[in-house]
């Protein structure tokens, strides 16, 4: 398996999506329960939760790079979330998303002075701007929503969006009118195994896709761009390796510090004006971040501080969401937990291979708790799909922790000139 390793990030991780779309095709196929894991609306809900999470694992890589630890992710998307439906709500969609940004980079600013200039504790600063992200959005909703119609002291009135399109050729998206062939649809209709379930979910992606969703999703080649091949990037990732080395060869430390966490937060706002947008929400309501802030940072560490790999971890964890919705019935929910036991099966193998005990007995005890909850039971709890987004991340946590990368200064105090 070491050719594997040796393939440019962003083919690795193609490799990754598609053996996990051929697991839900060989699934769905064998045991016929449902068509919704693999379908057009599954994987259309999935872009949509995905996209905040996104987001937010692309703001913690710029913070980490420049060695900054930013747990604060979640109090900025609040901010984000609260200025961007203000600014929608009062000059259009697409002020909305600027205004949101400028919330995140407002809380941004906050945790950068803390941390940089008086040298607060990360963590502690990261948990003070998650209390006064949320603090601060209920203290303006009360002195500004609430006077709306529609309004009140923990929502705002309808926000409104910027309009969505469907690709043309790829899924029939118009063309100056014309509507345009549907091959993506086309080849799924054809019921060929894994290919047309590709086909489907492809599709899902690049129909009724709102152009913000575009603008996040080419975020990812963006930041992977501007941190690896510019220098710019080079000098915001050496303050995050050794800032006392870039400091003798003449980089502000300071100020990278600053663009990394500011940057951070531009995208965590623009995480949570996303939320705010007829997207998911369509409204500001208190609490509806919903954690995507610390699911962002799980995303970080399951991409391994990697944009592409932030990406394929944002999609990972908001598939469940994404199913959950779709799930009328439960029948792909149940489904799920087969899935789940394939995946952790593999996981116990690929731990063997590597010789790593204690991750092979978890995960061998995990896949037989799954396999015996599918077979011993018709459906599962409501509960199930909506906790599972979190046993990821905890799982993603455990199996990942040996392999990762983190820059070597990340959340060490730097002083200059010492």
């Amino acid at each position: 398996m070491g050719w594997i390793s040796s393939l440019p990030g962003w083919a690795r991780w193609a490799l990754y999506a598609a053996i996990g779309i051929f697991v839900l095709s060989l699934v769905q196929t064998l045991t016929g329960e449902t068509t919704e894991l693999t379908s057009v609306g599954t994987s259309q809900a999935m872009l949509r939760w995905g996209v905040p999470i996104l987001l937010a694992g692309l703001g913690g890589l710029f913070s980490e790079r420049a060695g900054v630890i930013n747990i604060g992710l979640e109090g900025m998307m609040i901010l984000g979330m609260w200025f961007g439906a203000w600014g929608a709500i009062n000059y259009g969609g697409w002020v909305g998303l600027v205004v949101g940004v400028m919330g995140g980079v407002l809380g941004a600013l906050i945790h950068a002075i803390a941390t940089i200039n008086f040298g607060v504790d990360h963590i502690i600063s990261g948990v003070a701007i998650n209390i006064i992200g949320p603090a601060g959005a209920r203290y303006l909703s009360s002195e500004i929503f609430s006077g709306y119609d529609g309004g009140s002291i923990t929502q705002s009135p309808r926000v409104p969006g910027v309009g969505k399109f469907d690709m043309p050729f790829l899924a029939g998206g118009d063309v100056f009118g014309w509507q345009s062939p549907d091959l993506l649809g086309t080849i799924g209709e054809l019921e060929i195994f894994f290919l047309s379930d590709v086909a489907n979910l492809t599709r899902g992606l690049m129909s009724q896709v709102a152009p913000s969703t575009m603008v996040a999703v080419a975020l990812v080649p963006i930041s992977w761009y501007v941190l690896w091949k510019t220098r710019f990037g080079l000098r915001l990732r050496i303050c995050g390796e050794a800032p006392k080395q870039g400091e003798a060869q003449g980089i502000n430390v300071y100020l990278y510090k600053y663009y990394g966490v500011l940057l951070s937060g531009a995208l965590a706002g623009l995480g949570g004006a996303f939320i705010a947008s007829p997207e998911l929400g369509g409204i500001y309501l208190e609490g509806q971040v919903n954690n995507r802030g610390f699911i962002g940072l799980a995303a970080l560490i399951f991409g391994n501080y990697r944009p592409a790999g932030i990406l394929m971890g944002a999609m990972l964890f908001a598939y469940p969401f994404g199913l959950g919705l779709r799930d009328i019935n439960e029948t792909a929910s149940h489904t799920l937990l087969l899935v789940t036991a394939v995946a952790m099966a593999a996981i116990a193998l690929w731990a063997t291979s590597k010789g790593r005990r204690l991750d092979m007995v978890v995960a061998a005890v995990m896949a037989g708790l799954c396999a015996a909850w599918y077979f011993l039971s018709d459906t599962v709890p409501d509960w199930w799909v909506n906790i599972l987004p979190f046993v990821i991340v905890l799982l993603v946590l455990f199996f990942n922790a040996q392999r990762l990368r983190v820059p070597a200064a990340d959340g060490e105090p730097y002083r200059r000139g010492e």
